[in-house]
């Protein structure tokens, strides 16, 4: 499932993938693939993007049906 809420949060902090990265330490193609909904990162990450983002977990991660 796409992450389009994650996409959006980033891109309203003008941040690109590879900044989002950098502030996570982890490749932009990790975001990349976030985003597209083919990798599922672990609540650490969760968390890191979170604070590097300013939203909460239940504003980028929780699937609302």
């Amino acid at each position: 499932m796409k992450n389009l809420r994650l996409k959006a949060a980033r891109a309203a902090k003008d941040m690109s993938q590879q900044a989002l990265a950098d502030a996570v330490n982890v490749s932009r193609q990790t975001v990349s693939a976030i985003e597209k909904g083919d990798y599922n990162p672990t609540i650490k990450l969760c968390i890191a993007i979170c604070k590097a983002l300013d939203k909460t977990l239940d504003e980028l991660f929780w699937e609302v049906d």
